[in-house]
């Protein structure tokens, strides 16, 4: 009955994981370039009241063994990295990719920083930058007189200014891509740093064989979360949860039980 107790306590500690994950998902379902996460979970360590292939005589031996779990816990938050959809908005500075790349952003500590969302903005100086500031790296500068700003598939972006017929290129915007990208660290404000488990970056063009993608111009990435798929998911845990509980008010029950046996 001990171990019913911290067993099932594991499992509900578990399921309260479960629901905050399911929590941000749903918080960031309007995220742009968002990508869900996905919480996996292992069994913990076993008793063995009878070791599997011990012997049951001197001829014999146990077939299955009687051993008894001790519980659950998360072990990851995996980061599912599916495509999620596009809506167009006419902006020439939303930019979305169709493929695997990252755009490159420098952050204010000098680190480069990746991120899919696509919602670009310029600065003072004319710079490419996030919503938060940070410039896109490679840095491009758009003159204050540009008519127009077009971005191609492969990354080039081109303008075109006043008494000029042809567009004049200003710069390429690059893209990155990992081996393993769900090894990235996440770090907020829809950015991730590379660590070892993701490997090192792999920096490029657009539309190249590196399978990094092409970008489009005048579209923006949505979150890959999906709300019906989410909601399940609150449900089952929630039933997970339930069922955990009751199986503490039943080992509880137990213990009154025998607690009374001396009156």
């Amino acid at each position: 009955m001990f171990r019913a107790l911290f067993t099932a306590a594991s499992g509900m500690m578990a399921q309260q994981l479960s629901l905050d994950n399911i929590a941000n998902n749903l918080a960031n379902a309007s995220t742009a370039g968002f990508r869900r996460r996905r919480l996996q979970f292992e069994d913990l360590i076993y008793q063995n009241l009878i070791v599997p292939g011990s012997a049951a005589t001197q001829q014999t031996t146990v077939p299955t063994g009687l051993q008894i779990g001790l519980g659950t816990r998360p072990v990851a938050s995996e980061m599912i990295h599916t495509q999620g959809d596009f809506t167009k908005t006419g902006n020439p500075l939303d930019i979305a990719i169709q493929g695997r790349g990252f755009f490159q952003v420098t952050l204010p500590s000098g680190e480069t920083a990746y991120t899919r969302g696509g919602t670009f903005h310029l600065d003072g100086q004319g710079n490419l930058v996030t919503l938060n500031g940070d410039p896109i790296e490679p840095s491009i500068a758009i003159p204050p007189d540009a008519l127009t700003i077009s971005i191609g598939t492969d990354g080039t972006v081109s303008v075109t200014q006043p008494g000029q017929q042809a567009a004049q290129q200003v710069g390429i915007i690059e893209l990155a891509l990992f081996p393993n990208p769900g090894g990235l660290n996440s770090i907020g404000r829809n950015m991730f740093l590379p660590t070892e488990a993701s490997g090192d970056p792999i920096v490029g063009t657009a539309g190249g064989s590196e399978g990094l993608g092409t970008i489009l111009q005048g579209m923006i990435e949505g979150s890959n979360v999906n709300v019906v798929e989410e909601f399940i998911q609150m449900i089952l845990t929630q039933r997970a949860y339930e069922a955990n509980s009751r199986v503490v008010r039943a080992a509880d029950e137990m213990f009154q039980q025998t607690n009374n046996m001396s009156r």
